[in-house]
């Protein structure tokens, strides 16, 4: 499969489930998303598309079906919701809301480190949809800026909505666990827990890890750990502790070294409880740090790539075809 091609403008206009693609707002190594029309409930929504040898892995449209299932059913403000999950001539998709704007990711690009008023209230929002989405047994495993969007609040006491997306129905259904295939990892490498490098079982404090070192990059303009080689990343993750984040950012308290450590501790079971109690210590120390306030943004949902399927790829339906094609070879 090629999602790279160039053939998305094929499906424009195209109807897919009920819903007419009207553009592209997003892509991966596995999966498409465009900006659609549910022809039913006359509404724009954003229409991912899931590579078709996805759908043939028996294992994973099971974990599709079941997880699919239990995202759309979570009610949550920083939750984007799925209206709808299926498969149309051996495609599976998701139907979820559109969100217009940037993401955090684009937003830090943009603009660098946020403002610590800023980055508190974006995390206690990320934190909230996780702790909800963990009660539920619902372990998001890939939490990272191009995953959390921040569209437009409603008043200057909450200038911007954060919603959290992609709740690893396409990588993480692939395992139980963080690998699909020996040595085959899934995951955003400067966000990813010890334990799911490791392959061990994880639960939501493996997001709880990913969202400080989310956190962190808010502040710091970086992720905690920066490493020339992919190897020598993973292996930061597992034993090097972050570098001080009060040496980075200057007002920054040395208390908020502590609670991020403490966030981003090896073993799982030194972390915090949840991931508003991991807020609400950031908050506690860093209450004495200047306020300030950042334009409100919006944002387009962006697409994290699943990992490889291996073996031969199947055919796609004649519809899909000008998006999904066969690698040369």
């Amino acid at each position: 499969m090629d999602l790279y091609s160039g053939r998305a403008s094929g499906l424009i206009g195209a109807q897919i489930a009920g819903y007419r693609v009207e553009r592209e707002i997003g892509r991966g190594g596995m999966a498409v998303v465009y900006c659609a029309r549910d022809l039913r409930l006359d509404r724009t929504v954003a229409l991912k598309l899931l590579a078709p040898e996805l759908a043939r892995n028996d294992t994973f449209r099971r974990r599709f079906t079941h997880e699919s299932r239990v995202a759309a059913a979570i009610d949550h403000p920083h939750i984007v919701p799925i209206f709808e999950a299926g498969e149309m001539d051996g495609v599976l998709y998701i139907a979820m809301r559109y969100v217009s704007g940037l993401d955090l990711r684009a937003l830090l690009d943009r603009d660098g480190p946020l403002p610590v008023a800023t980055a508190l209230r974006i995390a206690a929002q990320v934190a909230s949809a996780l702790d909800a989405a963990h009660e539920h047994d619902l372990v998001h495993r890939d939490v990272k800026p191009g995953n959390i969007l921040v569209a437009r609040g409603t008043d200057s006491d909450h200038p911007e909505h954060v919603y959290l997306t992609d709740f690893g129905l396409t990588k993480k259904s692939l395992s139980l666990t963080g690998f699909t295939e020996v040595g085959e990892f899934v995951g955003t490498l400067d966000y990813v827990a010890p334990e799911q490098i490791s392959g061990r079982p994880v639960d939501g404090r493996c997001d709880l890890y990913s969202l400080a070192c989310v956190v962190y990059e808010t502040l710091a303009g970086e992720p905690p750990f920066q490493r020339d080689e992919d190897m020598a990343l993973l292996w930061a993750h597992q034993y090097d502790q972050p570098p001080a984040l009060s040496e980075k950012r200057p007002g920054i308290p040395s208390a908020v070294d502590g609670v991020l450590a403490m966030a981003l501790a090896k073993v799982p079971e030194d972390r915090y409880g949840s991931c508003l109690e991991f807020v609400a210590a950031l908050r506690a120390t860093a209450s004495g740090i200047g306020k300030g306030s950042h334009p409100p943004t919006q944002v387009d949902p962006g697409v994290v790539g699943a990992a490889q399927h291996p073996g031969p790829v199947p055919d796609p339906p004649v519809w899909a075809r000008p998006v999904f094609g066969r690698l040369p070879g």
